[in-house]
């Protein structure tokens, strides 16, 4: 089985580099081949792919920005493996994945994997702390970090492994932003595709975020999954709206303290004290943990507020989610 690593990248030569200098230590014995697909970047990294040219099959492509869901799919019909991997360029890959992934695949073949991401001690404390707040158990039940049901998971796109047959059948990424990656594996789903979960196959992704552009991302989110219920009500969860449920509760305890009532703040004050402990305890740090909290508020914050927005228009105004939302889909 030959593995096409897909990487689509925009103004990112340095992030580039890293992780080709991490695919070039690769423990995996077989051939694998690199495409990159420079996304209408200004800033290019072809020079950093030629850097590596003697030690990795790769080839690059250059097209017009039109968003990572279509450069992951322009790779994917470049590519000449029937099985594609495909990587955010902020990730940097252990040496062992593509064993991982191939000894996983051998023993129980699957046209759709996901795996988890991690943080690396040199990543800086807030991407630590943000790492933490993306894939705890305590935050989002650990989906991101590898605790989520092993069958029927929604692979990420940081991490994502897909036959050709799958991409063919499926068209590949849709032209939301975010959102593309779970819009996908249900459409799979509907296809009579599964999807699972590779524990062991986990990348350390950088998140190349600081404190507003995770606010950004993550009320993206909120917004993009109103608009996946309402493409697909049968895949609908009532955990999907935790965070807003969070966040109106916050509200809700703050008033009732204007009352004399502090039950509910004290429920709050309490999870985020375990938030604190436990995330110190895993960083070893007392910093991060505090770092943590604002990770965690920021999260359910800007999840929650996007989430009610987009609920409101697309759910209940019965707006199109174009129209409501154009800052969320890529023109292809």
């Amino acid at each position: 089985m030959l593995f096409s690593l897909i990487i689509p990248v925009y103004n990112r030569p340095e992030e580039v580099d890293e992780l080709l200098e991490s695919l070039s230590q690769s423990d995996y014995n077989e051939i694998f081949e690199i495409v990159i697909v420079e996304d209408g970047s200004t800033v290019r990294c072809q020079h950093v792919a030629q850097k590596y040219g003697d030690k990795l099959d790769i080839s690059y492509y250059y097209k017009e920005n039109s968003g990572p869901g279509d450069s992951r799919n322009y790779g994917m019909k470049k590519a000449r493996g029937d099985y594609f991997i495909i990587f955010d360029s902020d990730c940097i890959i252990p040496k062992h994945y593509l064993t991982e992934v191939d000894n996983a695949l051998k023993q129980n073949y699957v046209d759709c994997f996901g795996g988890p991401d991690k943080a690396l001690d040199s990543f800086s404390d807030i991407q630590k702390a943000i790492n933490f707040a993306m894939t705890s158990f305590l935050t989002t039940g650990g989906i991101r970090g590898g605790s989520e049901k092993i069958d029927k998971f929604q692979p990420r796109s940081f991490n994502m492994g897909l036959s050709r047959k799958a991409f063919e059948a499926s068209k590949g990424f849709g032209n939301i932003h975010p959102g593309e990656d779970p819009d996908l594996s249900i459409r799979l789903w509907n296809l009579g595709f599964e999807t699972k979960l590779f524990p062991k196959a986990f990348v350390y992704h950088k998140r190349r975020i600081d404190w507003d552009k995770f606010s950004v991302q993550v009320n993206k989110f909120g917004k993009a999954r109103p608009i996946l219920n309402s493409w697909y009500p049968k895949y609908n969860k009532i955990t999907f709206f935790f965070p807003t449920f969070f966040l109106i509760g916050f509200i809700l305890a703050i008033v009732l303290l204007i009352f004399n009532h502090d039950l509910l703040l004290k429920f709050y004050f309490g999870y985020f004290l375990v938030l604190f402990l436990v995330s110190t305890y895993q960083n070893k740090s007392l910093k991060i943990g505090y770092l943590s909290l604002i990770a965690v508020w920021k999260q359910f914050y800007g999840y929650g507020k996007g989430f009610l927005e987009s609920f409101i228009k697309i759910i209940i105004l019965k707006q199109k989610p174009q129209k409501a939302f154009p800052e969320l889909f890529f023109k292809v």
